[in-house]
């Protein structure tokens, strides 16, 4: 969990994608999470999160419905939604937080 603080106390906004490999919905978001990367550069992290892999931050935060983003800038958690979203809808809301 120390990791973790450690990835979002950070002053560029961090959208954080909690997936797993066997979810449909989840391998279709990793397109569009890469099309976000490109497009955001260096004002912004994108940062996946298998919830297998990390069960008990998955636990922690509360995490149900996949995938679950979140957008945490300073360590706070600015925005989050479960379930697919395209890449201009993540692209602008990630940059009301730069």
């Amino acid at each position: 969990m120390s990791k973790f603080g450690e990835l979002i106390e950070t002053n560029v906004p961090v959208l954080l994608d909690f997936y797993t490999e066997w979810d449909d919905a989840c391998k279709e978001m990793h397109a569009v999470l890469r099309d976000v990367a490109a497009a955001l550069g260096d004002k912004a992290r994108v940062i996946k999160i298998d919830v297998e892999k990390n069960s008990e931050l998955a636990e922690a935060l509360r995490v149900k419905g996949l995938p679950t983003l979140m957008i945490y800038k300073n360590g706070e958690m600015k925005w989050r939604q479960s379930g697919e979203q395209d890449a201009n809808t993540l692209i602008g809301l990630v940059k009301e937080f730069v």
